[in-house]
């Protein structure tokens, strides 16, 4: 199973409402399958502030996180997305080789 299916499969634990999962490992100079970002919506969120939001996405990935680079997270809870809707554009890498 690819990577990105196995992060998609431990992310379901959250009970996303809604989730994008995208492989932007073709951004940054390491290669495949390394760098990815993660736009969840749930309401296990409600309440929490950032990095507890984190930890919690963290936590369902488990040993996940030591098979990829970097992982950027942008956590929602619904009310939250349905105001903003999208998620910020991830930054082009510019480091390291």
């Amino acid at each position: 199973m690819a990577t990105i299916d196995l992060l998609r499969e431990a992310l379901a634990e959250l009970q996303p409402q809604h989730l994008d999962l995208l492989d932007e490992s073709h951004m940054h100079s390491r290669g495949l399958e390394t760098h990815y970002k993660a736009v969840i919506v749930s309401d296990v969120f409600s309440g929490l502030n950032a990095v507890k939001r984190h930890q919690k996405a963290y936590a369902s990935l488990g040993d996940l996180m030591g098979q990829i680079h970097a992982l950027a997270l942008h956590t929602y809870t619904p009310e939250e997305w349905a105001q903003q809707g999208i998620a910020p554009a991830s930054p082009t890498c510019k480091g390291g080789h």
